[in-house]
């Protein structure tokens, strides 16, 4: 059975890894993790860190497949939030991303989490 990660993007630090084959974004270099998220921890993380940026696309990581692909991810307890967050302590594959969407504040500002994405779907 698969468990996603999921990862806000800017829409360039994922075209840059169409061409590489690797997404890997600031802060990998600066903390030596990717950051992701759990589904219901998305719209949290929108809020907090997105807002005002943009172009985004969430990212739909393939946990699965980044054990297969050597990464290794651990879930870590973010005091600030108070729950675990899983980091990828790599660039993570291309392959290992399933689906990909736009992700864009509505007209008021605020995040809603995508149709697919929603236990009502």
């Amino acid at each position: 059975m698969a468990n996603f990660l999921y990862r806000l993007a800017d829409l360039a630090d994922w075209e840059q890894a169409q061409r590489t084959g690797f997404f890997a974004s600031a802060d990998l270099a600066a903390e030596g993790f990717i950051h992701t998220s759990e589904r219901q921890q998305v719209l949290e993380t929108a809020r907090r860190y997105y807002a005002g940026r943009g172009p985004l696309v969430l990212l739909e990581i393939d946990e699965n497949a980044l054990a297969a692909a050597g990464v290794r991810v651990e879930r870590e307890w973010a005091a600030v939030r108070q729950e675990h967050f899983a980091h990828a302590f790599a660039p993570i594959p291309v392959e290992a991303v399933g689906r990909i969407w736009p992700f864009s504040p509505g007209p008021h500002g605020t995040f809603a989490l995508l149709p697919a994405l929603r236990d009502d779907a």
